[in-house]
């Protein structure tokens, strides 16, 4: 490294990352430097493709290399991304992902596969590799909010292809069975269906792994939770008391099995079921609120028509809300596996 080069990396030494809050050289996010004239050009890497940090990083690396380094005068900033690794998956899950998330929720009807969906959507619009399972093996909703109806997944060499939708890969029993025949299972059926839904699945190398789970504390929460290392959970619910005590169970379960809770997500938040309970419960329980859904009823009609709103129409307050909690989600991500000292470096993932 020449005088000039370790100049302009000592400077950039003093950029903070401002989510992980650690100098973004140590961090391993600046890449190949080269100086050409009176230019540094380098690559700065972000943890995750749908970061909005961009304006500020490009903000805070001219405030700290312009004037501070003799004889450079710009900076030409490429970008990239690389999602980190959750240590804890290596060797415990036969699927190339690098992080696995739950979405959770104390009852039913609070729409957590509409938060789901719309997560993941907005996560693969951003450029990650997004797989999405319907962890709702009874009651499986994803097919229909995805678009993709009943279709059937092909196999070969003895493992499922996902379909896909929106740049997700997706799994559902919903893909397996008639509409009309119920799935009647009990609860070490339901363990082993879940297992299923990774294991006999050609997933591919994913970035996030997102599980839509069924409502409540029960048998296929408890088995996911306790079967696969979760990088966290996200919990949804609607704010008012009913649903938010029921959330709040779903909080204590997830923390009783040390799972991290990535936070809470308000929805359909607006005036007929009111505002707050959401990020009232998040501030109570010591846990972040991740962001408030209103209620649309665009929202509604894209989870019908399997077009959901972030991609569907993406200036809709709904669809900018989707955006918001996708980037406050992925951003949760990678500090709690920094936090939980769980990341693998970005410098020896590929």
């Amino acid at each position: 490294m020449t005088d000039k080069n370790a100049q302009v990396m000592a400077a950039l030494s003093t950029v903070i990352e401002p989510e992980l809050h650690r100098d973004i050289v140590s961090l391993n996010m600046v890449r190949d430097l080269q100086i050409d004239g009176s230019t540094a050009k380098f690559t700065i890497v972000l943890t995750t493709p749908a970061c909005p940090l961009k304006n500020v990083f490009l903000d805070r690396c001219n405030a700290a290399v312009i004037g501070s380094v003799e004889g450079i005068t710009s900076l030409d900033i490429r970008w990239d991304a690389q999602v980190p690794t959750d240590r804890k998956i290596n060797g415990l899950v036969n699927v190339p992902m690098r992080s696995l998330i739950a979405v959770a929720s104390g009852k039913g009807g609070v729409g957590k596969s509409t938060v789901s969906t719309n997560l993941a959507a907005a996560l693969a619009y951003a450029g990650a590799r997004v797989g999405l399972i319907d962890g709702d093996i009874l009651n499986p909703n994803l097919p229909t909010m995805t678009g993709l109806g009943h279709g059937h997944p092909a196999v070969v060499n003895n493992k499922m292809i996902p379909l896909e939708a929106y740049g997700i890969k997706i799994m559902s029993t919903g893909f397996l069975t008639s509409p009309d025949k119920p799935m009647i299972l009990r609860g070490p059926m339901l363990h082993g269906a879940i297992r299923q839904l990774f294991t006999d699945v050609e997933w591919g190398q994913l970035d996030y792994m997102i599980v839509d789970l069924p409502p409540g504390t029960g048998d296929a929460p408890l088995s996911l939770a306790q079967s696969f290392p979760l990088t966290g959970v996200v919990i949804v619910t609607q704010p008012q008391d009913v649903a938010v005590s029921d959330a709040l169970r779903s909080i204590a379960m997830f923390e009783t099995l040390n799972v991290p809770v990535l936070g809470v997500v308000e929805n359909m938040a607006g005036d007929f079921f009111g505002q707050g309970g959401g990020e009232k419960l998040a501030q109570e329980r010591g846990v972040p609120f991740l962001g408030r859904i209103p209620l649309n009823a665009e929202v509604r009609i894209g989870g019908d028509y399997g077009r959901p709103i972030v991609i569907n129409l993406p200036e809709n307050p709904a669809g900018k809300a989707f955006q918001q909690l996708a980037e406050t989600v992925a951003a949760r991500i990678s500090m709690v596996m920094l936090q939980n000292n769980d990341v693998i470096p970005l410098n020896v993932i590929g």
